[in-house]
């Protein structure tokens, strides 16, 4: 009977693990953080959050409408299921009450959200010139031109630039490739790669200056910062460059690349090839954003 035991609890330690290693550690942190919200708001009104029951987390998310976006409240309602379902408890998420009262949140301050803005082509070019231009050593310069270039190039989220490592990264005749071991949208880590072919201006291009800077950077880590300093050098030198620098931040390296090959005609099936996504949705917001001008309807009484 004991060793039986035993075998329970050990095979019970081992789907935790299994559990665990389901997700990645960032998006397990996320569900923390969101379930401690949840349960610090019941722990003040006296409501017990777990396991906890519909009504309860209707009462939630009205509560977090008066201050936050619908896609926060969509997301904190995953993470509390999620949460449920580890500790053994079942919470019906579809339940009327709360299904019916995001309904009327989502109609009362909309889902719009205002997403930082892409760094287009030009946009990436004046923040090179600036670079080139300014008192900051050589070594810094070029791993700040090759972090945003390489960025923009491969789609990169932020994350998967300070993965990089030098095994990774394979040079060929026509550019580079990067394999992407893991990320947001490859849970299982399937790993993907990245081609990045030759630029044609040297001064753009992202293959020549990640060759130059791995030679001058010992490091393992092709870009040994964490993923918060890829939108402080973003916005440092946005700024500088003249740019509403608040309104850049990280994801602008991958929704810039998306928006511009998206108005130079690049197809959906490419750009997702390039950046990852698994659903279209995203990326033809940005093929949307691209066509506002391209495609407007005004075009041809501009030259009236």
């Amino acid at each position: 009977m004991n060793d039986l035991t035993t075998e329970i609890k050990k095979l019970e330690i081992e789907t935790l693990d299994n559990l665990k290693l389901s997700k990645a550690k960032n998006t397990i942190r996320a569900y923390k953080s969101d379930f401690s919200d949840f349960a610090l708001f019941c722990s003040k009104h006296s409501m017990q959050s777990m396991p906890t029951e519909p009504k309860i987390v209707s009462l939630y998310m009205t509560y977090l409408s008066k201050n936050s976006k619908f896609s926060t409240l969509k997301r904190r309602l995953a993470s509390i299921n999620v949460m449920h379902k580890y500790k053994g408890h079942y919470l019906d998420t579809k339940h009327p009450i709360i299904v019916e009262n995001l309904l009327g949140i989502k109609r009362q301050i909309g889902i719009h959200q205002k997403a930082k803005k892409p760094l287009l082509f030009n946009d990436l070019k004046a923040l090179i010139n600036v670079i080139n231009k300014s008192s900051a050593s050589e070594f810094k310069k070029l791993r700040d031109k090759s972090l945003i270039l390489v960025g923009f190039s491969g789609g990169f989220r932020r994350s998967e630039l300070v993965s990089i490592t030098r095994d990774d990264v394979e040079f060929v005749k026509e550019g580079v490739k990067i394999f992407v071991k893991k990320s947001k949208s490859d849970q299982s880590g399937a790993g993907m790669i990245k081609a990045i072919p030759s630029f044609k201006h040297i001064e753009y291009c992202p293959v020549d200056h990640l060759k130059n800077w791995m030679s001058e950077n010992r490091n393992n880590l092709v870009f040994p910062i964490s993923d918060k300093n890829v939108a402080l050098i973003i916005k440092k030198h946005a700024q500088i460059a003249g740019l509403d620098y608040k309104k850049y931040a990280g994801h602008s390296l991958r929704s810039g690349f998306a928006t511009t090959t998206a108005e130079l005609g690049a197809s959906e099936r490419n750009i997702m090839a390039m950046t990852g996504h698994k659903s279209v949705d995203m990326v033809r917001r940005y093929i949307k954003e691209a066509d506002l001008f391209k495609n407007n309807a005004l075009n041809k009484l501009t030259d009236q």
